[in-house]
């Protein structure tokens, strides 16, 4: 079964997320596994939250595209846990990764939410 979500990502898309990610881990800062971007994308800090699809069992990231619609939160699937592990420096596979602080990243985030017509996250911290 594969994840939902009410709009098209293309690898372009995919890959500006992992641009995205690489970016703000030096400029920004980032939370990375499934457990703290659960709790990022509660509180409505994640301005961008990407996930891995082959993420086994997938229930352990099924909540999240759900979630983040209902906080207006961007989501985006990248197809392996490695490469999105890799965007986020570490050495190993990683199921999901949210953005807290863009950084330099800003533009990045932007450019993928009027890919897919949607408004970047309004920063609710100030």
């Amino acid at each position: 079964m594969a994840l939902k979500f009410n709009y098209e990502i293309t690898k372009g898309i995919s890959d500006k997320a992992l641009e995205a990610i690489e970016i703000a881990r030096s400029t920004g800062k980032i939370k990375k596994g499934t457990n703290e971007v659960t709790k990022c994308v509660e509180r409505g800090v994640a301005k961008l939250v990407v996930i891995a699809q082959d993420t086994q069992p997938e229930e352990v990231i099924m909540h999240l595209p759900p979630l983040c619609d209902e906080k207006n939160i961007l989501c985006i699937p990248v197809n392996t846990k490695e490469e999105l592990g890799a965007a986020a420096g570490l050495q190993l596979g990683c199921a999901s990764v949210a953005i807290i602080t863009e950084g330099d990243s800003k533009k990045t985030i932007q450019e993928i939410a009027s890919a897919l017509g949607k408004e970047p996250v309004k920063d609710k911290s100030k």
